[in-house]
């Protein structure tokens, strides 16, 4: 069934993307500590024109190659399917060559105009990545189209595993010549995964070459096409797509291009400006991101689960996965936002001691902002992947457009005001992302699929708000029981999640039909129960 596997794809990517983003905190946190914000602020403006230039092959292409796998295989013709796959391989190989050059060339030129030189090597040490990443996304494209997101997980941990522990080798061992050199060594971790990866998922891809070749031998409605066809079939879906994912990226490079220059016209100078951009790209920005790592598999498993529904013209099945994609997108997009917006300090400086309190304070701050953001843009991913699905991918470029043009002006006009300054940053972001999911929703509800939020979010928020207020009690309590705040934080999280995953089946969030559609979910049911 089509929900069936969007639920059990969405777990399966759920867990992987929770080894990934534990290792990413892992990461992230020493790394921090290691190198400072100053450093963080070499290190991320070379990731924020990375992740643009990355966006070509790990947002637009896959994302279309499953969505053609998919039809496919759902009308029989397998031996079209893996068509799909040999053209797009070849595709996203020139794509590679293209950008790595491109930045290998310009890498100098693209930072220095974003106003961070001392991002110069990092720049230089993506560019492996930039060539092997591409190919990497073309098998997982072809893997999410079979919704076989088993080779996927496999290929995320172990790139995140190299990621690791090659950036905190090098980063430590290059700290010694400065803090440019030590975040290029950190940088350089993301070739070393990528190439990992790319060499692991390949691998599966060829054990898997039996399984393919049966299925089109025993197919009755295998069909071909001209390449060009394919070509242009892929374009038409992957470029609006792309476009629309590289305004999040390119959110990222104009924040770090308004910041710089709008902070030096209130008085900041360049290593003012790098660590107050570390602050919130290195150290509240990572913390946002974590509930993404759900959210993101969420919405990646909604694409081939709607598509199919979609070319059936299964209109129940269509409504019911989309709902249900919304509603676990909330699941987890409400109870983050509000547990970092209510424990935002004490979070970071449990994480974070090495900084100091004043930092403790001023990232707090930031991430106190982005954590409302967070339930904003799980609703954008969720509503992206399901207008995509159905054909509508100019829609969410339109919408992220906006929104873009809405973070850009509030950037300028914020961070150019003294007494705010670097929170201008997080408060037009999260701001641009309430705009684009309005607009989504507004244009879902314009098809055959009807979205109703008050339906699918009324008791995730009332055990949100349960979970809420035992937040704020166990830790106030906790702090002066133990005289700890490091012991509270951690007490009153756990205390909080247990309560609310109680919330969520007291309340009816969660049903038995729900947990059915989870792996080994009847065993659970009968948990649940007792």
């Amino acid at each position: 069934m089509s929900k069936e596997n969007f639920i059990k794809g969405a777990a399966i990517l759920s867990v992987a993307g929770l080894l990934v983003k534990i290792l990413g905190a892992v990461y992230r946190i020493p790394l921090t500590n290691l190198i400072g914000t100053e450093g963080i602020g070499y290190y991320q403006p070379a990731y924020n024109i990375y992740n643009l230039l990355l966006v070509v092959s790990l947002s637009g292409f896959p994302t279309a190659i499953a969505k053609m796998v998919s039809e496919k295989r759902a009308l029989n013709n397998y031996e079209g399917a893996y068509q799909v796959y040999k053209v797009s391989r070849w595709s996203l190989l020139l794509v590679g060559l293209i950008s790595s050059l491109f930045v290998l060339i310009f890498a100098r030129d693209l930072v220095t105009f974003q106003g961070y030189p001392g991002s110069y090597y990092s720049m230089l040490a993506l560019v492996p990545a930039l060539f092997a990443v591409p190919l990497l996304s073309a098998y997982r494209g072809f893997f999410m189209g079979t919704q076989n997101m088993v080779p996927i997980a496999l290929s995320q941990i172990l790139e995140q595993i190299f990621r690791v522990a090659v950036g905190l080798y090098l980063a430590y061992v290059l700290m010694e010549k400065g803090l440019e050199e030590a975040a290029a060594g950190a940088t350089f971790g993301a070739s070393a995964g990528g190439v990992a990866a790319l060499i692991l998922i390949y691998s599966i891809f060829l054990l898997s070459g039996k399984k393919i070749k049966k299925e089109i031998a025993r197919s009755d409605s295998n069909k071909t096409e001209p390449v060009k066809d394919i070509i242009k079939k892929l374009l038409y879906i992957a470029v609006p797509i792309t476009i629309g994912a590289s305004i999040a990226p390119l959110m990222g490079i104009m924040d770090q291009n308004i910041v710089s220059n709008r902070l030096t016209a209130i008085g900041y100078d360049s290593v003012q400006i790098a660590d107050l951009f570390g602050e919130i790209s290195g150290i509240a920005q990572t913390l946002i991101n974590f509930p993404q790592v759900f959210s993101t598999a969420v919405a990646m498993s909604l694409v081939p689960a709607i598509t199919e529904a979609f070319t059936k013209k299964q209109i129940n099945r269509l409504n019911e996965t989309a709902n249900a994609g919304v509603k676990m997108s909330l699941i987890i997009g409400l109870p983050c936002g509000i547990g970092l917006f209510m424990l935002a300090e004490p979070i970071i400086a449990l994480l974070y001691e090495s900084i100091g309190p004043e930092k403790h304070a001023s990232s707090g701050a930031l991430l106190e902002i982005l954590a409302i953001g967070v339930i904003f843009l799980t609703l954008v991913q969720a509503f992206t992947s399901i207008l995509q699905s159905i054909n509508k991918q100019f829609n969410p470029v339109k919408n992220l457009a906006i929104g873009l043009v809405v973070k850009v002006i509030l950037s300028y006009i914020l961070i150019g005001i003294p007494s705010i300054n670097i929170k201008g940053a997080a408060i037009s972001t999260t701001v641009a992302y309430l705009f684009v999911a309005i607009l989504n929703w507004r244009d879902i509800n314009k098809t055959k699929i009807k979205i109703n939020l008050i339906s699918v979010s009324s008791r995730t928020l009332l055990s949100s708000a349960v979970m809420a207020v035992v937040v704020w009690v166990s830790f106030m309590f906790l702090k002066m029981a133990f005289g700890s705040r490091n012991l509270a934080t951690l007490g009153s999280i756990a205390i909080a999640a247990a309560v609310y995953i109680v919330c969520l089946f007291v309340t009816g969030a969660i049903t038995e039909e729900d947990l059915e559609l989870i792996p080994k979910g009847e065993k659970l049911k009968k948990f649940v129960r007792k």
